[in-house]
């Protein structure tokens, strides 16, 4: 599962890839945000990032580009984006690489 060691007390935080997508992730944006960790490692694996805060909420990623092609489903028509798991509409080679690099965090998980 996905730790960090926390700003605050120096323990262990428990967090999913997925905050980083979400509106309300890393405690709407109160807790510590790990969004940067997940943008490093996309981007060390070669797609193009960007990320940006929402209002008072979680900073979030809102794009992901490989070889100039949007990563995000914007066009999906169920897809909402801050509000919809990005596991269920990322391409699969993309969920691989996060699972990978932050396994899913089955004793915390993130509510969707």
């Amino acid at each position: 599962m996905a730790t960090s060691e926390c700003n605050a007390c120096g323990g262990t935080l428990h967090w999913d890839w997925s905050e980083a997508f979400a509106k309300f992730g890393f405690g709407d944006g109160d807790g510590q945000i790990q969004t940067w960790v997940v943008r490093d490692v996309l981007m060390r694996a070669g797609y193009t990032v960007m990320a940006d805060g929402w209002g008072m909420h979680n900073t979030v990623i809102t794009s992901i580009e490989k070889d100039g092609i949007e990563q995000i489903p914007y066009d999906h028509p169920d897809y909402r984006f801050g509000y919809d798991d990005p596991r269920k509409f990322f391409p699969a080679d993309l969920v691989k690489l996060l699972d990978e690099a932050f396994p899913p965090n089955t004793r915390y998980p993130y509510i969707w």
